[in-house]
């Protein structure tokens, strides 16, 4: 019994402390244990709405006598979304009393706030001496010792035998009347508190920290005030699994019968309450959802302000408002009795401020709550009842069981629809071989909502497809095999450009092009029957389909349809065109291609007529040009026979003939010079006339 005292305040208990579990009536503040017990009832759930974001619509409804109160069990992380959409109705007059829950305030900060302080889980020895000035009562083998605890002492001891080695051991210090008493802790065999207050501390704490390690499950008390019997509902939005869809399409084996489509919708009941003949819908609508931390308590530091004898009144800084307007009634579909009936303005209000949700998404929910009645019907043996609330769809399941904890499948869609059997093509999915698919076309009135399609054909399964969202009167394609006895190649394509007119500017031609590509994809059917093509083909951004007439596009993709007969090979050609404008500059641009614009049929004549005046003006440049290179060049040979000639004449004897020779064809060189310099000038001045001829021409140019 010795080592058990050590381990801790866990032996407390062992050893007869006696801790009382705290009924759900009597841990939540304000709600008497006998009172709440007394006048507890049940509300069972009569509604739930679940919606594909993830999110559960729950409606209870009951009646209660006098003062009463319902008990809600919930999961520690939906005690949030109870906080921020709960919605109480008191239907004949009561009022609706306080909602109360346990509190989630720090764990070491809820045990700080007892008497005895267990936070760090104390050692026997610690806890003791935090009851210092406690009456006690302590057994002692066969000895009682009533008194008071003094305190706790460690006193070292020798063991005989083991090398004198030294062991530390607690002593309790006991004051029985006027003797004070020591007692080993190790010989103790029971400590009883006698002081009522001080236990029932110790049972809180320890009370508190058993509850802060069950997180699963926290009840939440609600209570009703009020005479006579009377009907109260309560509405509140949780976070619920999304619920799901799966389809089987039977196709027939006759030409021309229809296919059958049964769908069915999976649905989890994750809650602590069995839903028993409760009024089932399943929305497909995405109302913005979301979780703020309302349940954990939330402290903010407070500064310290230090008194002052005469304090200046501060300017307060308000923040703006919106005025918010009155929302506009809704017609209701149906009726309940007048003494049930909210109205639909009052509801979606309700919903609006309770749920967080938009203007559309509470009137459709209002409809749910004050426009059905609870004992509303719908056939689950064949199908669901369908409807469109807005922008949001729902199935009506109608009265639907389903234990806690627990999945079901519920049929939602039994419906005759058309498919047409087609291959589809899509080189970016097969390069060669397109898949075996359908046509769908939702001939029903009720909204498909996305899942797996599972295929069978010929009274066996043909492969499993996906649906997407799909509306009534909406076509969809679905493939669900490889398609082996089909081949296309699309490899064969070709592309070429044509100029189409032109216009000039202010010296600048501006060409209108058409680009066009052509991809041709050869088919080839080797089964023994026809086969439907359906060809994806991607468009270009900026280009346009030309001849062939897509039945239907997509975001990225033509699809085009042709039938290919049993053992034929066929081809289809797609053509894109692409018109494009191109500017060219006259004035630096080359002469080459400006001849061979001048000359295109495409262009029209009086374009053809100046661009060709262009050129002219631009050989004529060119022919100066080229002559005055000339000139320079024959420059530049001058100069470099002259300096051969000067340094030649550095070697030889001045009074020499070879001398005279130099000199006088320098002579003459400098009269060559004189003269190309001066035609060199008269050719710079004649280009530059030309090139302002040519550009006062294009300025004032503008031809179409």
């Amino acid at each position: 019994m010795s080592r058990m005292f050590r381990s801790g305040l866990f032996h407390v208990l062992m050893l007869g402390l006696a801790i009382p579990m705290i009924s759900a009536s009597s841990a939540v503040a304000g709600a008497s244990p006998s009172g709440a017990a007394a006048g507890r009832v049940e509300l069972p759930v009569r509604m739930v709405v679940i919606f594909s974001s993830g999110v559960g619509y729950f409606e209870h409804g009951g009646t209660v006598q006098g003062n009463g109160s319902a008990e809600l069990r919930f999961k520690a992380d939906q005690i949030n979304d109870i906080l921020k959409s709960l919605v109480l109705e008191d239907l004949d007059g009561g009022k609706i009393g306080t909602i109360a829950y346990p509190s989630q305030d720090p764990i070491d900060k809820t045990l700080r706030n007892f008497q005895v302080d267990i936070t760090s889980n104390p050692p026997l020895a610690e806890l003791l001496n935090q009851l210092r000035g406690a009456p006690i009562l302590v057994t002692v083998h066969a000895e009682q010792i009533e008194g008071t605890v003094l305190g706790l002492e460690k006193r070292r001891k020798i063991l005989a035998g083991q090398n004198n080695q030294v062991m530390d051991e607690w002593v309790l210090n006991i004051m029985s009347g006027a003797t004070l008493r020591s007692v080993l802790l190790d010989e103790v065999q029971k400590i009883e508190i006698r002081q009522p207050e001080l236990q029932g501390e110790l049972e809180k704490a320890l009370s508190a920290l058993a509850e802060a390690r069950n997180q699963d499950k926290k009840p939440v008390i609600i209570n009703f005030q009020g005479d006579g019997n009377r009907r109260v509902r309560l509405r509140y939005v949780i976070e619920t699994p999304i619920w799901k869809t799966s389809y089987r399409l039977i196709l027939p084996q006759k030409k021309g019968a229809k296919s059958k489509l049964q769908g069915w919708a999976i649905v989890e009941n994750q809650t602590d309450t069995d839903w028993n003949e409760v009024q089932l819908s399943l929305v497909s609508g995405r109302p913005i959802s979301f979780i703020e931390d309302l349940y954990k308590p939330i402290y903010v530091a407070r500064p310290v302000v230090e008194p002052e004898l005469y304090r200046s009144l501060r300017p307060q800084n308000y923040e703006g408002g919106i005025s918010m307007p009155a929302l506009a009634g809704a017609p209701m579909k149906e009726k309940r009795p007048a003494s049930m009936e909210l109205g639909a303005d009052k509801t979606r209000s309700m919903f609006k401020k309770g749920l967080n949700l938009g203007e559309e998404d509470a009137a459709a929910l209002a409809q749910f709550g004050a426009a059905r009645p609870f004992d509303a019907t719908s056939s689950v043996v064949s199908a669901a009842s369908a409807e469109k609330l807005g922008e949001l769809f729902q199935y009506t399941v109608g009265k639907a069981s389903l234990p806690r904890h627990r999945s079901a499948m519920f049929p939602i869609l039994t419906e005759d629809v058309a498919a047409e059997r087609v291959s589809i093509f899509n080189p970016e999915v097969m390069p060669r071989n397109p898949l075996r698919g359908l046509l769908l076309h939702n001939s029903t009135d009720k909204h498909i909502m996305q899942g797996p399609v599972t295929v069978f054909e010929g009274g066996t399964y043909a492969g499993d497809a996906q649906i997407g969202n799909l509306t009534p009167g909406q076509d969809r394609l679905l493939s669900y095999a490889l398609d082996l006895e089909v081949q296309v190649d699309p490899t064969q394509n070709r592309r070429e450009s044509t100029i189409q007119t032109a216009t000039i500017v202010k010296g600048v031609l501006n060409l209108t092009r058409k680009d066009t590509l052509s991809q041709e994809y050869v088919i080839q059917n080797k089964s023994d029957a026809d086969r439907t093509l359906i060809i994806e083909h991607r468009f270009r951004k900026g280009w346009k389909l030309a001849g062939a007439k897509p039945f239907e596009t997509t975001e990225s993709h033509y699809r085009l349809k042709q039938t290919v007969p049993r053992g034929k090979t066929e081809s289809m050609t797609v053509v894109e065109e692409n018109v494009r404008g191109e500017s060219i500059s006259i004035l630096p641009a080359d002469i080459g291609p400006l001849e061979s614009y001048s000359r295109s049929g495409e262009i029209p004549k009086g374009v053809r007529e100046s661009i060709a005046k262009a050129v002219e003006f631009k050989r004529a440049m060119t022919d100066t040009e080229r002559r005055l290179q000339e000139k320079r060049s024959a420059l530049e040979d001058i100069d470099k026979e002259q300096n051969r000639i000067r340094a030649n004449m550095g070697t030889v004897n001045t009074s020499s003939q070879y001398y005279t020779r130099l000199l006088e064809k320098l002579n003459s060189q400098e009269t060559e010079i004189e003269a190309a310099q001066a035609e060199v000038r008269s050719l710079e001045k004649k280009l530059n006339d030309q090139r302002q001829a040519l550009e006062n021409y294009l300025a004032n140019l503008s031809v179409s």
